[in-house]
């Protein structure tokens, strides 16, 4: 058919077509207005501030407190930064084989990875590295620290360190650190294989498949694939895992974003390995991202028994963004959506409260069904719900600071030099009369501060010093009975306290390994985990429509 274009109407689409260049120039202008503002804002700062300035750290600041308005994963990277992200990604560094916690004048080593250099020259958890090649600490960011650290493997890094007071000199060679995400496989019985997940990085899915492999080797006819505390990482990890154990072609996760050509949908693309045996998905409140892609899609098809606490609810995609002088972006550019239709994001950063800065849920506004493979109902507005749930909910804001705090770290450093052998891994458990010495410990500790005792203590820090003579012995009694109170409050969580400083002292006598070595004997969630594939009735009744 003909079509006809009257006046009115080529008149309508050049006015529609100037309103658009209007709206386009208008914005493109008041982009360049901006950044023209921030350049001579910055000429003149350079220029004339009666101190030095260092131009790359305050770019950076201004940079990464715009990007804060957003949300927490959309974040300017410059050059070291990129380095530590391209480690990340790639699971491979040159250094010593230590995680570090970093503070303003040194760094605290957390944990030490066996085999490496820090295990050959007898580095431990809790030492203090205050120099690095004779380079004092105090003055430094942490992006210069994690500079020193970290190196070309083969070259040599001198740290003195602090251990229990004592200054002490090591040399070390920096070695090709491999991060591998599957730092764990294991037969738990003769018939249930467990392999613990820790990142998507880009050996994530191939370590997967050499661990289930050889777990089918020794006999395994039902897994564990255990993602707590897995913050995620990779999407193509996550959806060739996923591709694992559901048939080619499936959905596996859908993205929609602004641009057009990053809203895909991402399938199944190879042979699955395994489409029969039966799976149980262990996640927590710490399970994010390409962790949630996993599960969501397992849960969705109906494949494996979800078991554990609510996931942490990230359903924000993110890539990386080339910019000037090697620095880059990482923007989010979507949300993604399980098989079934569910976004399971949780916070709701778009509508950020400009005044309180409180971001809202988006299952304040409501929740919405969706339904799995089998019929099964499942809920989008915030992670991924479990099919069974095993949630150990902590109990007061006190416990959380305590968690949050060092405390327990430094108690476990205390036990280790106190202790020279504790039980093998598998027979060791932290007993109520170790429990009570870390309650009479907490009463000496500087680091787990409730607010009453920081309020108490500043108002006695102003007393006059003739009058703190007088007030000080009710000074000491009331801060006593602050601490007790404070004390009282964390027995409610002696359960989850007692497993995490069970952890933390397993990890100094036997690495990250016995941990998990003694998770798999006394873990609640791995023998819910392993009762329920055990007893194939069960199994098959989570799976199956409930109305």
């Amino acid at each position: 058919m003909k079509k006809i274009f009257t006046k009115k109407t080529i008149l309508a689409l050049l006015i529609g077509v100037v309103l658009i260049s209007f709206s386009f120039q208008s914005k493109f202008f008041e982009v360049a207005k901006q950044i023209e503002i921030y350049t001579t804002l910055f000429k003149e700062l350079n220029m004339y501030y009666v101190n030095e300035i260092n131009p790359a750290e305050v770019t950076t600041t201004a940079l990464k407190n715009t990007l804060k308005t957003l949300d927490p994963y959309t974040n300017y990277y410059n050059e070291q930064d990129v380095e530590a992200a391209k480690i990340r990604r790639e699971g491979e560094y040159g250094g010593i084989g230590a995680s570090v916690r970093y503070s303003k004048k040194d760094i605290t080593i957390t944990q030490i990875s066996k085999g490496f250099s820090a295990d050959k020259a007898n580095l431990k958890a809790g030492d203090v590295i205050v120099k690095i090649n004779n380079q004092l600490l105090e003055s430094l960011n942490r992006e210069d620290i994690s500079g020193l650290l970290l190196g070309v493997p083969g070259s040599s890094v001198s740290l003195e360190i602090i251990r229990q007071g004592k200054r002490i000199q090591k040399n070390l060679k920096r070695e090709k650190i491999e991060i591998n995400p599957v730092p764990f496989y294991k037969m738990i019985d003769k018939e249930v294989g467990y392999i613990v997940l820790t990142r998507f990085n880009e050996k994530a899915s191939s370590e997967v498949k050499k661990a289930f492999e050889k777990l089918k080797a020794a006999g395994a006819q039902k897994l564990i694939l255990d993602l707590r505390n897995n913050p995620g990482g990779l999407l193509g990890e996550s959806v060739k895992i996923s591709n694992f154990f559901l048939p080619k072609g499936k959905a596996i996760v859908t993205t929609r974003a602004k641009v057009k050509k990053w809203s895909n949908t991402y399938t199944s693309r190879n042979a699955p390995i395994d489409l029969e045996i039966p799976i149980a998905v262990l996640i927590n409140g710490s399970s994010a991202s390409a962790s949630e892609i996993v599960t969501g899609a397992l849960q969705d098809y109906d494949r494996a028994v979800i078991i554990g606490e609510r996931s942490f609810g990230k359903g924000l995609v993110q890539r990386y963004r080339p910019l000037s002088y090697g620095t880059q972006l990482k923007v989010t550019i979507s949300k993604y959506y399980t098989p079934s239709g569910r976004c399971i994001q949780e916070l709701d950063y778009a509508n950020r409260d400009p005044k309180t800065g409180i971001v809202p849920k988006f299952s304040d506004g409501g929740i919405n069904e969706f339904r799995t493979q089998n019929g099964r109902k499942v809920y989008d507005g915030g992670g991924i719900i479990p099919d069974v749930n095993t949630q150990d909910i902590l109990i007061g804001e006190t416990a959380k600071k305590l968690l949050g705090s060092t405390a327990l770290f430094n108690y476990a450093t205390k036990y280790y030099y106190q202790n020279k052998t504790i039980a093998q891994p598998g027979k060791y458990s932290f007993s109520e009369a170790e429990f009570k010495s870390f309650k009479n410990y907490l009463k000496l500790d500087t680091t787990f501060v409730t607010l009453q005792e920081a309020s108490f203590k500043k108002a006695f820090s102003i007393v006059e010093n003739e009058e703190k003579r007088s007030v000080n012995k009710s000074y000491s009694k009331i801060m006593n009975s602050l601490k007790e109170r404070k004390i009282s409050r964390i027995i409610k969580n002696k359960k989850k306290l007692k497993e995490r400083l069970k952890e933390l002292i397993l990890e100094r006598y036997y690495y990250e390994n016995g941990v998990y070595q003694n998770k798999i004997t006394s873990d609640e969630t791995i023998l819910k985990a392993v009762a329920i594939l055990k007893n194939n009735k069960k199994y098959q009744e989570l799976l199956a429509p409930k109305e």
